[in-house]
């Protein structure tokens, strides 16, 4: 075998193995260029820049002394509420002073109890003595009427001590039902600096929490 034949038959073997090598093996990556380092740096600085620019919001909270555009408005306030007290309308009461001291900081709210009209007020007087007149003459009404001129007790008075007891119950609960009717006079009167604002004895109802917050900052904002 010549020279010429051994050189074909090892060109195909050195390709072959050129081939696997190729495989096996990854090429360099290619250098950068400058406008691609410029990009590159771009890129990164270009968050940082975005950053600074828009700087987190948080949200602030309003100070509650504020209301109506003014500071302290309630300082130096005096809201008083006069209501029945017989008439159970403590609680209701309580809830408004405690809504208008929230609202309106340093204002001054007074409690007091609205009292009835001055007949009912005399006539609730009288009443605990009639119930203890009727109860004594219940128990001992056979000594009284003779002290009283009568010769015998009327009739109703032997039916009021047949049921004794009954009838001495039904004297105290009766008694004291009249008495709370004339003591309570459905008032629920509310007075921003000494003057009227809101009365339930003219509107027949009770004020809602934000028509009287709403009534009370008005007067206070045009004092």
């Amino acid at each position: 075998m010549d020279r010429s034949q051994i050189l074909l038959l090892g060109l195909p073997i050195f390709l072959f193995c050129s081939d696997i090598l190729n495989l096996f093996t990854t090429s360099p990556p290619p250098k950068p260029t400058p406008n691609d380092h410029h990009n590159i740096h771009q890129f990164q600085t270009k968050p940082q820049q975005v950053l600074q620019q828009q700087p987190l919001q948080f949200p602030t909270q309003k100070s509650s002394t504020i209301v109506g555009g003014l500071v302290n408005i309630g300082f130096g306030n005096v809201i008083n509420i006069n209501f029945c007290v017989s008439c159970s309308y403590r609680g209701t009461a309580v809830t408004m002073k405690n809504m208008l001291e929230s609202e309106f900081p340093g204002i001054q709210v007074i409690l007091a109890n609205y009292p009835a009209s001055l007949p009912k007020r005399l006539l609730s007087k009288v009443v605990p003595a009639v119930q203890f007149g009727v109860i004594g003459i219940i128990l001992a009404g056979e000594q009284i009427f003779p002290r009283l001129g009568f010769a015998a007790p009327p009739p109703w008075y032997y039916s009021l001590r047949a049921n004794r007891f009954g009838s001495i119950a039904s004297t105290w609960l009766f008694g004291n039902l009249i008495q709370s009717f004339l003591q309570s006079s459905g008032a629920f009167e509310v007075f921003c600096n000494g003057e009227l604002v809101f009365s339930k004895l003219m509107e027949h109802r009770f004020p809602g929490e934000i028509e009287l917050r709403d009534v009370v900052g008005k007067r206070l904002a045009n004092r």
